[in-house]
């Protein structure tokens, strides 16, 4: 199992009952629907980390050689 950081996020009510009824809607945690909704925002901006790269490693803006 992938080691898991803790951290405290504060955020308005609005959001966190918006993010609530999604959750629910879609089964989740509300935990787990954040670490969903990060993780899909990461990938969609191209800066998802590949298993067994190095934690050093940051992705190439442009690969021109």
């Amino acid at each position: 199992m992938a080691d898991k950081k803790t951290f405290v996020l504060r955020i308005d009510t609005q959001t966190y009952e918006a993010i609530e009824k999604w959750a629910a809607d879609e089964f989740r945690s509300i935990n787990g629907q954040l670490e969903w909704i990060i993780h899909r925002a990461l990938k969609d901006a191209g800066r998802t980390v590949k298993k067994g790269a190095e934690k050093s490693e940051k992705p190439k803006k442009n690969d021109q050689a």
